[in-house]
């Protein structure tokens, strides 16, 4: 299966970068596709995706993230068999339009009781109030339905996490702002989320509140329970919090000098104006 070019380049967009127009099985002349370029391409039934080239020229990866996979053949992913990836001519940037807003992932982490929900909570209702769509999925509701049949065991809460990065991505694909709100304390594991979406599109807050103010806080008791010893594995007590080194947004907050929840939020709101995330 050739790849057949259908108009060769667009003016003013050169070197790694340059973009083309392609069809398979279809077109005029050959393109010469060169090792680390990005094009966009034409498959079966007119959908489009992109095409990244690594530099030695072999496909690196398509816009849906599925590195280096031909999705039109029937495969194994996971446990499942016979699993073949759907695409469908409505594209992110399709809904991204219709909203008026770039999809995105806002990832806040911190201890508990460091003011996640909160945040999140008054950045939901200022989006709202600008008419942008978003929606939060915060640790503690998520296991009462999609992880609820999950416990706090060390690989039962990686598996807590992969799966909120997945639903998140999903969000994100649809357009929405999707805010995660999760103690999530491995860098591993926030990691490994971030790589799920695009260079950008992983947006991590970090909630950087001492523990003593946490502590202070314990606003459900957990902190008191776990220093009497009846919770194991409480993150900040006996278990670590790896805080982030390069998160795009950091709130902090001091014995005596934190800002509102809505202070904080304006914050990132001023963020995503600035990335554009609240325009198509």
């Amino acid at each position: 299966m050739n790849l057949i070019g259908v108009n060769p380049a667009l003016p003013g967009i050169s070197g790694s970068k340059k973009l083309g127009f392609f069809s398979f099985n279809g077109g005029n002349q050959p393109i010469n596709l060169k090792p680390g370029g990005v094009y966009q391409i034409k498959v079966a039934m007119e959908e489009k995706q992109t095409l990244k080239l690594d530099v030695q020229g072999k496909v690196d990866r398509f816009a849906n993230g599925h590195a280096g996979k031909n999705h039109s053949h029937l495969s194994t992913i996971g446990n499942s068999t016979n699993v073949k990836w759907h695409v469908c001519p409505v594209e992110k940037t399709d809904r991204q339009k219709l909203l008026q807003q770039r999809g995105c992932v806002i990832w806040i982490t911190g201890l508990s009781g460091s003011g996640k929900s909160s945040v999140a909570c008054a950045l939901s209702q200022m989006l709202y109030q600008r008419g942008k769509l978003s929606y939060i999925l915060d640790g503690d509701n998520v296991r009462h339905g999609l992880n609820r049949d999950l416990s706090f065991k060390a690989e039962d809460r990686v598996e807590n996490i992969r799966r909120v990065g997945e639903v998140s991505k999903l969000f994100a694909d649809s357009g929405f702002i999707c805010i995660a709100c999760l103690i999530s304390p491995y860098k591993r594991d926030r990691a490994a989320c971030r790589a799920m979406l695009p260079t950008g599109d992983f947006i991590e807050v970090f909630m950087d509140v001492p523990l003593s103010v946490c502590e202070g806080r314990d606003p459900k008791g957990l902190y008191k329970l776990a220093r009497a010893g009846k919770i194991n594995g409480f993150t900040g007590i006996d278990d670590p919090y790896e805080s982030p080194l390069d998160a795009e947004i950091v709130l902090q907050c001091n014995t005596g000098d934190c800002s509102t929840p809505r202070d904080m939020a304006e914050k990132v709101v001023s963020y995503l104006e600035e990335k554009g995330y609240l325009q198509a």
